[in-house]
């Protein structure tokens, strides 16, 4: 019994001592999981072979271990009983002591399994971090990182991180969002565009120009502490081109096209067409986005889990409430069919929007989970992205009313959502970090820029702002995604405006930033906006009306007006939605108004609640 103590504290002693030359993902895992399967990936010197054990703990058993291509990898297939305690695991190697190591298996915080997704009642508020706040100039440039700060180079990094967010969370609870989703903060160590985000080089750290791993537990803590929860970018598809495991692949097969670029022909109807060819699907699905982002193969069973556990790792970890998923469709669909039934195993009432960049809704309908798709493919995704609203509204208020065009468009993208297995649990936007700003979109116009929000704010589905929408920020003439990721007013040191202060600001954006916040907060206050039923009405002389009832019978009524005058009707077009109530109230102007003729403001809107 003494000589065996001491055998294992001679292997702790060496394990102290070389860990650096050990690298196992996950980082560490949780006792009392749906699933009791754990695999661990251990990357280390000539570890191809070598013979593992683990020390006897409760609950806990080596099942086997797996070699890979690579002489430098080990994946330990564990079990992990619901008997098991929180503690430390000892795994040995026993052809090389210096590579054993202690996994740490934690408690679960206290209903981690029942946390509750986003969802229609949320706002959900989208930052590129990078160029939304530096809250700690210290870490705009670190030792480990090759490319350095360059605010001055639209391309660059400007040094927005966590902290900055953090420090502006008051802010974003009284502006009265409830969502946060930050464009990814893992590690890019990357030499150029790095500030980007989406070329992901350690899938289980956080940036260090961003923060820290600590640090982003900390944002997620305060901002639920404000009612306010964290959507995560996840990026299955691809890493970023400096990524370890271009120089070692774990598998010949780890990466698409043995790890040679092959781009992707970006042909995403090859998902659905009954008549593609299996060459053009492979070539949709495998290929590279760019040179600098290679593209990962997810039919490789050791790479799959490897995705998987990380995605349960970061809920896990920071109790977030949801993912967004990028570039959604090409990933493999039986992958990410696996990949959505494995997280909503361990998280139920989890969300999850997916991005499928169309304007075709019955493209996009082909994602959500409950559709009937004619190949038999089943999927789990929740919320899938409206790409087809948010061209219709911008072209509807750039465009003369027609009956085929203006409010006309709006109406058959929303007529489209017989299509949709869920059309409340759509992601609706005006724009996002990839597409010039609503702002902009729409011709520098504050009225149309006005009726858009409220449209978005008011309509079916999780609307979704990007940052500083609500002061009008602007991408001018350019369409470069460097200026439109514009750096927000107040971020960052020399800076003229503030909008969190308002110092600075001209008139347009303080009454913007005002509208919004009014917006939200009547969005807040009426559960019908978040979750009523939906009528709407065919437009009319450049009005376009509906209504969210809720379940008791009342609701609201919004009407847009595109026109330079104000327009009164009356209001019997309408009364399936009204009945016979004689009154309502004026949600913008906080104040009681006749129902049987209605006036809407010249480019304005009219929100009554009845």
């Amino acid at each position: 019994m003494i000589k065996k103590i001491f055998l294992f504290s001679t292997l702790l002693f060496a394990t102290n001592a070389f860990c650096a030359a050990v690298k196992v993902a996950p980082l560490n895992w949780w006792v009392g999981m749906q699933a009791p399967e754990l695999q661990l990936m251990v990357h280390a010197p000539q570890v191809k072979g070598d013979d593992w054990q683990l020390q006897p703990y409760a609950g806990v058993s080596l099942q086997s271990v797996q070699f890979a291509d690579s002489d430098n990898y080990a994946f330990l297939n564990l079990q992990v009983s619901a008997e098991a305690q929180s503690g430390w695991l000892n795994l040995i190697n026993r052809s090389d002591p210096s590579q054993s190591f202690q996994f740490e298996l934690k408690a679960r915080q206290a209903g981690s399994k029942d946390r509750r997704g986003f969802s229609s009642r949320d706002v959900v508020y989208l930052i590129t971090p990078d160029r939304f706040a530096n809250g700690d100039p210290k870490n705009d440039n670190h030792p480990s990182m090759v490319e350095r700060s360059n605010p001055e180079f639209k391309g660059g990094r400007h040094g927005g991180d966590l902290a900055g967010v953090i420090a502006r969370l008051d802010y974003l609870q009284q502006l009265g969002v409830t969502q946060l989703w930050l464009t990814p903060v893992l590690e890019n160590s990357m030499p150029s565009y790095s500030y980007h985000g989406y070329a992901i080089t350690d899938l289980y750290q956080v940036d260090p120009r961003m923060g820290s791993n600590e640090q982003y537990i900390e944002l997620a803590q305060q901002a639920k502490a404000r009612g306010i929860g964290l959507i995560m970018d996840m990026v299955p598809n691809h890493i970023g081109s400096e990524h370890p495991w271009l120089k070692d692949k774990p598998t010949a097969d780890w990466i698409n096209y043995g790890g040679e670029f092959v781009g992707t022909s970006h042909a995403r109807q090859t998902v659905q067409d009954p008549h593609a060819s299996e060459y053009d699907k492979q070539r949709f699905t495998d290929g590279w986005f760019v040179p600098t982002m290679p593209d990962l193969n997810q039919k490789q069973p050791l790479l799959a889990r490897y995705l998987t556990q990380n995605a349960i790792w970061w809920i896990e970890t920071a109790a977030l409430s949801g993912f967004r998923v990028d570039t959604y469709p090409y990933s493999d669909k039986m992958f990410l069919q696996q990949w959505l039934q494995a997280i909503f195993n361990e998280y139920p009432h989890f969300n999850v929007v997916g991005e499928e960049w169309t304007t075709e809704t019955a493209i996009a309908a082909y994602w959500q989970r409950g559709g009937h798709n004619r190949d038999g493919y089943i999927s789990y995704l929740p919320t899938v992205m409206d790409f087809s609203l948010q061209t219709a509204l911008v072209q509807a208020l750039n465009e003369p009313e027609g009956w085929d065009k203006g409010w006309w468009r709006v109406y058959q993208s929303i007529a489209k959502d017989f299509l949709y297995a869920d059309p409340n649990n759509v992601l609706i936007f005006g724009d996002n970090h990839d597409m010039s700003r609503v702002y902009t979109q729409l011709k520098q116009n504050l009225p149309n820029t006005k009726l858009a929000l409220t449209l978005l704010l008011t309509m079916r589905g999780i609307p979704q702002l990007y940052y500083g929408t609500e002061v009008l920020l602007d991408n001018g003439a350019s369409n470069d995604h460097g200026d439109i990721r514009i750096d927000f007013p107040g971020g960052f040191s020399g800076g003229i405006a503030d909008a969190v202060s308002g110092q600075g600001l001209s008139r347009a954006q303080q009454e913007m930033q005002a509208y919004v916040r009014q917006l939200l907060h009547i969005r807040a206050k009426h559960r019908a906006l978040q979750t009523g039923k939906l009528t709407h009405f065919a437009p009319f002389d450049g009005i376009y009306g509906y209504a969210r009832v809720d379940e008791q019978g009342g609701g609201v009524l919004v009407l847009l007006n595109k026109q330079p005058t104000p327009y009164t009707f009356a209001s019997t077009r309408m009364a399936e939605v009204l009945g016979s109530k004689s009154t309502g109230r004026d949600l913008l102007m906080d104040k009681d108004i006749a129902l049987a003729t209605l006036t809407v403001p010249a480019q304005g809107a009219l929100l009554v609640l009845f």
